[in-house]
């Protein structure tokens, strides 16, 4: 294999492609890789070893660029004047300098919280409302190190492993004959405890300390508040009994005069809510992976063809917009263009959720990141970037995933609500136990208060309804489906009216010519007078006569005094003959036109659209054209009947023809010759009835009925102003989508009511028995230790139950 070094000419310099280093080719000391023709050189052994276990993590689109820039200006992703020609750290934040690419310093890399979406930083962190570590808005192919979890892991660990010999040094009195006690001495295991337990509570626990001073600063308390005072109030208390036993009441201290201590509570609690982290960040991360599949659907390379016809090799990100692209057999499509040489069938799936792949020639559109099947082409580029599909659907479910449903507001306006409670039930329980509980009073008292800051768990009711929403729009996307936000998501759920436009939604949107009748007994004659004509004409039935003549092999002839006459068709002199293309009104006085006005609206009455032909001043004959139901457009409209929807159909096309094409679908109330501004005023009609309106439709026309509904479906092989008008875009065009986005909002929402009852179920239920409601009856108190490991798995059945929505089961598929 050829390689070639990854240096810089002019200065012999290369860099690290892991940590960003500069070194010299030769003398590096972590050696060299080679990697896909090309050698890496390494600071030290270390990045060596990482790069060659996952290449692919540190040749990303973001690091690749790093790893090409040699020689380029360094600058700070925080303060972009700050500039040097070398790697390094910013001399005023200290942050690693980034190479600046010819377009520009590299992109800000943005983060927020998942909880509360509205709060964006430029650096990770932690939320300053809910606690939570926020997370980048971007998403990248590879997963990037959360150092969130690095970190808490670590904290987990040590803290477990201090924990555990606290614990059993706590219960060591358990043990029959007291061994323990017999070597060591009360006094002795007390001391111990406090020394396991310091590193736990000061050093384990610190960023919950940190959170929680900071909600009270902020004036939004959470669970880490909770956590914060639960966990300091059992260690200072212990650390005052074990340093200042002379200051408790005597009802405090036990037979041996040594006073209780809860060092162990401490250190499990702060061990399990680690723990609990560290669960909820792994699962968090996972709401991503639908992102991530999509991005990594992208080809990292293109063979672009240079002018003399001979083909290069290039990144993706050299592609231009003009540039022609040969895909081969098997290949990934790069970038979105148009087919320019050759034939093939591409497999779309990643986009339309359809598994049959379609048929492409010359003319065209082909999409990035799908891939190619057995045959060759050549293509112009068209949207590269930021401009493809494969990334606006990123950016849109992206946007979507960060987006409120409105059953939101219930979840916030609790939890607003409810760490106040909590403190003020963690109160009660504490005076209540203290005046009136069993001795000793005090202990029982301030254990049963902390075990109800402890249980309690906003996080678990602030999780319910983001985390659903995050994954059912990322499974959305997988299926082809793209909601704008978390609105229409909640809203198609309530849907009980579909108002679907005809032309391009219903039916294909391309007219084909179907039949043609001829008084004068020579059809062909007819056809090629009447497509010379229809030629010059820009209404979408000429293409399809002028279509249907060339499929016979008709030429075309030349015209003179060519016409059109608006609404009514066009006429011109083709050869010898006057030619009249059009309807009844154009050439209704022609001789014959009536005995051919019956013929035509036996063909309406069957779904076509009629042309009439007169030829010097005789009705000659007419031309049929009909546009094919979508293929699954009858299933469709049959599930969604059956699921108690009325559809409706629109459209501007006589009655007959409308009857017709709606029984062949099983419509059975349509709106036909609607005018385009009457299509709202039908949606608002309605809506006045008390109805739950859907709109679906693909044409600017459809855009004003599309913004009215209260759920706006457009086709993605519509136009732009219908998808910008809509909340939902099937990004195939076909019907099979509705049903699927329908599927996808009855389980999303089916989830978030399951969280939201699991949440609101756990806190009612925990909170009383963690403040003793069953002593009286049972004899049963809850432990602290025992609250601290409710509380973190609640967030994380919280994330587990909304990852299912992963493996939702939809229509076709």
């Amino acid at each position: 294999m050829d390689t070639h070094d990854h240096t810089e000419p002019s200065t012999n310099r290369a860099l690290d492609p892991v940590c960003g280093m500069a070194v010299e080719p030769g003398r590096a000391k972590g050696g060299q890789f080679a990697h896909a023709g090309t050698t890496y050189w390494f600071c030290n052994p270390k990045c060596n070893a990482k790069f060659a276990a996952a290449p692919d993590h540190y040749l990303s689109p973001r690091q690749a660029q790093v790893s090409t820039l040699l020689g380029a200006t360094y600058v700070c992703p925080m303060d972009p004047e700050i500039r040097q020609d070398h790697p390094g750290a910013c001399p005023k934040c200290g942050m690693a300098l980034e190479p600046e690419s010819v377009a520009g310093p590299v992109t800000r890399v943005e983060y927020s919280c998942p909880m509360h979406p509205e709060v964006v930083r430029e650096n990770p962190g932690a939320c300053p409302i809910c606690g939570m570590a926020l997370e980048p808005r971007t998403v990248e192919v590879a997963e990037p190190i959360n150092h969130e979890l690095v970190d808490m892991t670590l904290r987990m660990w040590v803290s477990a492993a201090l924990a555990l010999p606290t614990l059993l040094l706590a219960m060591s009195d358990m043990i029959p004959g007291q061994p323990v006690q017999r070597v060591l001495g009360l006094r002795v295991i007390l001391w111990a405890q406090l020394v396991l337990s310091t590193p736990v509570v000061l050093w384990g626990a610190w960023p919950f300390f940190a959170r929680g001073v900071a909600s009270i600063r902020n004036r939004h308390l959470n669970m880490f508040t909770l956590v914060a005072v639960g966990t300091g109030a059992a260690y200072g208390f212990s650390v005052a009994a074990l340093l200042l036993p002379r200051w408790l009441p005597r009802s405090l201290l036990g037979h041996h005069g040594m006073p209780p201590v809860y060092f162990e509570a401490a250190a499990v609690i702060t061990a399990l809510v680690l723990m609990g982290q560290v669960l909820e960040l792994r699962a968090r991360s996972q709401t991503g992976s639908a992102l991530r599949a999509l991005l990594d659907l992208a080809p990292k390379t293109a063979r672009r063809l240079r002018v003399d016809g001979t083909e290069e090799q290039v990144s993706l990100a050299a592609v231009q917009r003009g540039d022609r692209v040969r895909v081969r057999p098997g290949e990934k499509i790069p970038v979105d263009g148009l087919v320019t040489e050759g034939a093939s069938s591409v497999d779309e799936s990643m986009v339309t959720g359809e598994s049959l792949p379609r048929e492409k020639h010359v003319g065209d559109r082909v999409v990035g990141a799908t891939v190619n099947g057995t045959g060759s082409f050549v293509m112009s580029a068209e949207r590269v970037g930021r401009d493809t599909m494969l990334a606006q659907i990123v950016q849109m479910v992206s946007a979507a995933q960060r987006s409120r449903a409105p059953i939101q507001r219930l979840a916030d306006t609790v939890a607003t609500w409810f760490v106040p409670v909590v403190f003020l039930v963690s109160v009660a329980t504490f005076v209540v136990w203290s005046v009136v509980g069993p001795e000793p009073r005090l202990a029982h008292a301030l254990v049963n208060a902390v075990a109800v800051l402890i249980i309690a768990c906003p996080c678990a009711l602030g999780l319910a309804t983001p985390m659903a929403i995050m994954v059912g729009t990322g499974r959305a996307a997988q299926a082809g489906v793209l909601f704008k936000s978390a609105e229409p998501l909640e809203g198609l759920e309530k849907v009980d009216t579909l108002v679907i436009d005809k032309t391009g939604t219903l039916t294909e949107g391309k007219p084909r010519l179907v039949g043609v009748e001829s008084s004068m007994g020579d059809e062909a004659l007819l056809l090629q007078l009447a497509a010379s004509v229809e030629h010059h004409s820009e209404h979408p039935l000429a293409g399809a006569i002028v279509a249907g003549a060339k499929d016979r092999g008709l030429a075309l002839l030349d015209l003179k005094d060519f016409t059109s006459v608006t609404g009514k068709g066009v006429r011109a002199q083709v050869g010898d003959h006057a030619v009249q293309v059009g309807t009844s009104a154009l050439i209704g006085e022609s001789a014959g036109s009536s005995e051919l006005e019956v013929r035509a609206t036996t063909r309406r009455r069957e779904g076509q659209t009629v042309v009439l032909v007169a030829i010097d001043g005789k009705a000659a004959g007419l031309i049929a054209i009909a546009d094919p139901a979508k293929q699954g457009a009858v299933a469709t409209v049959a599930a969604l009947v059956a699921d108690g929807v009325r559809v409706v159909m629109l459209t501007g096309d006589k009655l007959e023809t409308a009857q017709a094409v709606a029984a062949q679908l099983g419509i059975t109330d349509v709106r036909a010759e609607v005018l385009p501004q009457q299509k709202a005023e039908v949606v608002k009609a309605l809506q006045a009835e008390g109805r739950h309106v859907a709109m679906a439709g693909d044409g600017i026309n459809d855009a004003p009925a599309l913004a009215q509904a209260n759920v706006g479906i457009a086709m993605g092989t519509g136009t732009d102003v219908a998808i910008q008008s809509a909340g939902i875009t099937l990004l195939g065009g076909h019907l099979e989508g509705i049903l699927r986005a329908r599927q996808l909002s009855r389980a999303t929402m089916r989830n978030i009511r399951q969280n939201l009852f699991f949440a609101f179920f756990y806190n009612a239920v925990g909170i009383p028995i963690a403040a003793g409601a069953l002593y009286p009856v049972f004899g049963l108190l809850l432990s602290p230790m025992i609250a601290s490991a409710a509380m973190s798995l609640s967030s994380v059945s919280v994330i587990a139950n909304a990852l299912r929505l992963r493996r939702a089961r939809l229509f076709g598929g």
